[in-house]
């Protein structure tokens, strides 16, 4: 589930690039948790059953969909991997003294809570069901694998302009734009009461006339000299772009073709203006029903032709894919040999197979 602009606990990337957690199936038949309270524990550390069904429930959060036994076993043992591999992750952090400090979570504390009210934050704690010890110590886990990570693995990557010259030379075809293209943002209020928000003060619509006062207010808002980004991390119910201002990245012209109105009215904006409130269809052009409003800012236009290995631009893309991609490759190893190192039992995996060989 995700919450606006909390950390994104547990599940971060290391869900994914961790797959390769070792069952230990093989000793189901033989072996027992201490307790129907433990569902795995590493280096002897026990993971306790709540804690696993704690986060699936939030996993489950939202979801109408009501899942068999098979599927939810699925999903708490994808769960468990995570809090185990998040459990290797915390013990040799504290081994080699790069643990968050209390100074470390507190600080973090506060800077997301001045984001909220003190009534939006509780809020936000009670739609996930946790509370503010469980938030903090789901915090420290987060602060405490960026600061290993940084230390053990982005600190020693570098990419070098010879690197980046090579992968423009092999890719030069995907730096040359066939047509011209809009760097655009926008500010969605939709129609439909059922939607999540996906905004930092949790705001929704409740209607049309509700999403038409909504948007005719932001727009105002914007007219008074507030900066676009932040209306629309706050109000913006685009899950997909409001956490990042509403950045909706480069918009090829024929895709915007696809909607005549939006195109016209991008169109005539300069770089950083926006545009009047706008509806937003169920389909292509307005034969379609009306399913919210939005406000489309112009961040810039580029034309068609091919970019430059010495566009500033064109080095950055590359860096950023180059430097993506090795950290990504040199984390998931890093990761895995911290694994090969730890003693892990899956009491949860080993009570499944004894079930299912029953």
């Amino acid at each position: 589930m995700f919450v606006p602009n909390f950390p994104s606990m547990r599940y971060s990337s290391i869900a994914l690039a961790l797959t390769g957690l070792t069952l230990m199936g093989g000793v189901a038949a033989c072996h027992r948790s201490p307790s129907s309270g433990v569902v795995a524990t590493v280096n002897g550390k026990e993971i306790q059953r709540a804690d696993l069904e704690r986060d699936y429930q939030t996993n489950l959060s939202g979801n109408p969909h009501q899942l068999s036994n098979e599927e939810a076993n699925i999903q708490r043992l994808s769960i468990l991997r995570t809090l185990i591999e998040y459990e290797i992750l915390q013990q040799h952090a504290a081994k080699v003294n790069l643990a968050a400090s209390d100074e470390d979570v507190n600080s973090k504390l506060t800077e997301i809570k001045a984001r909220f009210t003190q009534e939006e934050f509780d809020a936000q704690l009670k739609a996930r069901n946790i509370t503010i010890d469980d938030f903090k110590r789901d915090l420290r886990s987060q602060l405490t694998r960026t600061k290993l990570i940084n230390k053990e693995i982005e600190s020693k990557i570098n990419i070098t302009d010879s690197e980046i010259a090579t992968y423009y030379n092999a890719h030069k075809a995907e730096f040359n734009l066939i047509e011209p293209q809009y760097h655009m943002a926008q500010i969605v209020v939709t129609t439909s009461p059922a939607q999540q928000p996906g905004n930092l003060q949790n705001n929704k619509a409740s209607g049309d006339a509700d999403a038409k006062k909504k948007i005719l207010t932001l727009h105002n808002r914007l007219d008074s000299g507030e900066d676009f980004g932040g209306v629309a991390m706050n109000f913006s119910e685009d899950s997909n772009t409001a956490s990042n201002g509403g950045d909706m990245g480069f918009v090829a012209e024929s895709a915007l073709h696809t909607d005549p109105e939006v195109y016209n009215a991008v169109n005539k904006l300069r770089p950083d203006q926006y545009t009047d409130v706008l509806p937003v269809y169920d389909g292509a052009g307005q034969g379609h029903r009306v399913v919210g409003y939005a406000i489309y800012k112009l961040i810039a236009r580029e034309p068609a032709g091919q970019r430059e290995l010495h566009d500033p631009r064109v080095q950055q893309t590359i860096h950023t894919l180059l430097h993506n991609n090795r950290a990504q490759l040199l984390q998931n190893a890093y990761l895995e040999t911290l694994h090969n190192d730890a003693k892990v039992r899956n009491f949860l995996a080993e009570e499944i197979l004894k079930q299912d060989g029953q």
